[in-house]
């Protein structure tokens, strides 16, 4: 479920920044099971403007991912490393080419391009709400605590439903999902970057603990997703649990402290 898709006839292959970009058939998909009810809550019924909802978020999805995948991707380069992108389903992957023919990157370098993937999307929002404020729009900000302590949402508010829409999709996909993205759990960029930051400072078997973090951290969410009703995230988190679970019945056994 995680791996990247085999390519399709139905497939869209570009390049950005010089980075070669696969969009899987799979992704558009994916994308509007995400985005169904968020979108139908804006048309109220109205099916056609339902799917000019759905086309303005998978614009924005896309758009989005292709921005925290070029963060790896350019970090990536940043160390002597090409790399390629394929979107698809789950959300992106970066994946680095010509292993053999350059050196591995350090723990200190993975941190670092692991980290620049939720970094430029939380940068990109950044960017949209400096610019809505600037325009003296009311920035629809996804954390509501946090919106109003801010004062994020005093402005004036937009007149067409399809600029809020865009404000709202854009500050939604590059808030909460890089923040998401950061759970500690393998292999979200936080459990790689836990994992990573371990070896930086040499602890021995960080691989281990980065799963066995993510087994419990995983779990628990799940769980948590399930009680809430939220069927996406309970099966997201429990299919990466699971995962975890399985990288540490392959792993080696513990080493020992002598």
């Amino acid at each position: 479920m995680l791996a990247a898709p085999q390519q399709t006839p139905f497939d869209l292959d570009f390049r950005v920044l010089g980075v070669p970009v696969r969009v899987s058939g799979l992704f558009w998909i994916g994308t509007g099971l995400i985005g169904w009810n968020v979108c139908r809550s804006f048309a109220r019924g109205n099916q056609r403007e339902l799917l000019l909802y759905l086309a303005l978020w998978t614009a924005v999805v896309l758009f989005s991912i292709l921005v925290h995948e070029l963060g790896h991707a350019l970090m990536f380069r940043r160390f002597g490393q090409e790399a390629r992108i394929v979107l698809y389903h789950f959300g992106g992957l970066a994946i680095p080419d010509g292993w053999g023919r350059r050196r591995h990157l350090r723990p200190a370098e993975r941190f670092l391009v692991s980290a620049a993937g939720p970094a430029a999307q939380l940068l990109l929002a950044a960017v949209v709400i400096l610019v809505l404020r600037g325009a003296g729009y009311a920035a629809p900000f996804p954390i509501e605590w946090l919106g109003d302590s801010l004062g994020l949402y005093a402005g004036r508010p937009f007149r067409s439903p399809y600029g809020l829409a865009l404000a709202d999709f854009l500050l939604y996909v590059n808030i909460m999902w890089p923040l998401l993205n950061l759970v500690p759990v393998p292999p979200l960029d936080g459990g790689q970057m836990v994992r990573e930051g371990m070896e930086t400072f040499g602890v021995d078997d960080a691989a281990r603990i980065s799963s066995m973090l993510g087994l419990v951290v995983g779990g628990g969410l799940a769980y948590l997703a399930y009680t809430r009703g939220d069927q996406f995230l309970g099966i997201m988190f429990a299919m990466l649990a699971v995962g975890c679970y399985q990288q540490l019945q392959q792993s080696p056994p513990w080493r020992r402290w002598n």
